[in-house]
């Protein structure tokens, strides 16, 4: 298992809540694909389509 920023800070908090645009099946997704393994995660909020277009995306930025 990959130990991403995503997987240490859920492993360090109490309950974790993954906010998701689609929920799909088991095994759709590449393992590739999973930034947070669900063992993790405790609830799921699942966005409304207007609520995924307003989403604010960080933006991720590197030095030259």
């Amino acid at each position: 298992m990959r130990r991403t920023a995503a997987t240490l800070a859920a492993m360090a908090g109490r309950i974790t809540i993954a906010e998701v645009e689609e929920l799909v099946e088991p095994g759709e997704l590449s393992p590739d694909a999973v930034h947070l393994p669900g063992v993790f995660v405790q609830r799921i909020v699942e966005l409304t389509p207007a609520q995924a277009a307003d989403k604010q995306i960080e933006k991720r930025t590197v030095r030259a």
